[in-house]
């Protein structure tokens, strides 16, 4: 089945056209803590937070945003006074965030994330699945950008 969809829709990479994309420009995720989120990914991963404003959608919720590298940003929405409950994994979410880290960087997240006692998911030597304060799942993979263990996916 997966060669079928290969011939059906897969270019060889050097007839592929453009993207019509420049990048992701975030992704955006729910927050049911402010700090608690802002601890997590500045704190304990390591990615600093660039802003913080109100949502303008939602008055009173707080839009922030932390730099995952690569032009890339990871945002966050509080919404309070919404009972939005607890993450879940449905068709068409967020399953997981992938997000690529150097490989000695990638060392040192898992060691932080050991000494925090967050449990994880230890997949090889270059990836590691694991939740954040909310539940949202997370990969940290140390291959680049464009790779996956050791394929071209760019």
């Amino acid at each position: 089945e997966w060669e079928a969809l290969r011939r059906r829709h897969l270019l060889p990479k050097a007839e592929r056209p453009p993207s019509a994309a420049r990048g992701v420009h975030h992704v955006a995720l729910l927050s049911s803590d402010v700090e608690q989120t802002i601890d997590f990914y500045q704190g304990l991963l390591e990615f600093p937070l660039t802003t913080l404003f109100e949502n303008r959608d939602y008055r009173g919720s707080t839009h922030f945003f932390f730099d995952i590298g690569a032009g890339n940003c990871l945002a966050f929405f509080d919404m309070p006074g919404l009972d939005l409950g607890p993450y879940a994994e449905v068709l068409g979410g967020l399953h997981p965030l992938c997000i690529s880290v150097e490989p000695e960087r990638w060392a040192h997240l898992k060691a932080k994330l050991d000494d925090a006692g967050i449990g994880y998911a230890h997949i090889d030597e270059v990836s590691i699945y694991f939740a954040g304060p909310d539940g949202e799942r997370i990969e940290l993979i140390a291959d680049p950008l464009g790779e996956m263990y050791g394929m071209e996916v760019l």
